[in-house]
């Protein structure tokens, strides 16, 4: 009776490992003997130089008063003077844009530390797009005539980056592409394929020269402005099959 017992529970442990045996091999699949791809990254880099033909320039009004209203009606009279001399001077209206207006007091104080009194500080600033770079300087000038005191921020750019983007792009992927032939050539392979590429990069970047570039003579109430030249720059990431 007892060895017909233990035959059972040998029986049933059998038919567990059986069944474990099989599930595993069902669920787990064997290996194919595929080598995995063989890749080569490399990294390239386009350059181009460009004249800008835009600017935009933030052109502000300061003005300080001990009055609340003296301040702010100084400041609106100087910054519509401002304004009316840019759209004469050809600057189109949807290229003058409020950036900025602030209005807030400043406690004065005298040498010994007690309140000397109140000013009320003004500030009114609008960001302008010149799209004619020939009156740049005399624009910048005659504002100032007109009563901006506060101006900051020009930049240089282009209106147009399709070209530029097209000669840096190509110029990104040739470097590439020369780069991963080398490679290729000394580790004894044959280059095969794009896998993939990514791109970054092309945003012009102004050139810094130690003489500087062209500009604009200063005549009368025009101011002199060096344009320079922009650099714009691709970089490109090109996988390749290798064989």
């Amino acid at each position: 009776m007892r060895t017909r017992k233990w035959s059972i529970i040998v029986a049933m442990l059998l038919a567990t490992l059986s069944f474990g045996a099989c599930g595993s091999s069902q669920s787990e699949p064997t290996a194919t003997g595929t080598p995995p791809p063989r890749n080569i990254t490399v990294s390239g880099s386009g350059k181009v130089y460009l004249t800008p033909d835009i600017a935009t320039i933030s052109i502000g009004v300061h003005n300080e008063d001990e009055s609340a209203d003296r301040a702010v009606n100084g400041n609106n009279a100087q910054a519509q003077k401002v304004t009316e001399v840019l759209l004469q001077m050809g600057v189109e209206e949807d290229d003058i844009q409020t950036s900025n207006f602030n209005i807030y007091l400043e406690q004065r104080y005298d040498e010994g530390g007690d309140q000397a009194g109140t000013i009320y500080i003004v500030d009114n600033t609008v960001f302008v797009t010149v799209r004619d770079l020939n009156i740049l300087g005399e624009i910048m000038g005659t504002v100032v005539e007109a009563g901006a005191n506060s101006i900051f921020g020009i930049q240089f750019d282009i209106a147009d980056k399709t070209q530029a983007l097209s000669e840096a792009r190509k110029a990104a992927v040739e470097d590439a592409q020369k780069k991963a032939e080398e490679l290729a050539l000394a580790a004894g392979v044959t280059l095969g394929e794009v896998q993939s590429i990514n791109e970054y990069g092309g945003v012009p970047v102004p050139v810094f020269e130690a003489e500087g570039g062209g500009g604009f003579g200063a005549t009368s109430n025009q101011v002199p402005i060096s344009l320079g030249q922009l650099s714009l720059t691709v970089e490109v990431s090109v996988i390749y099959h290798i064989r």
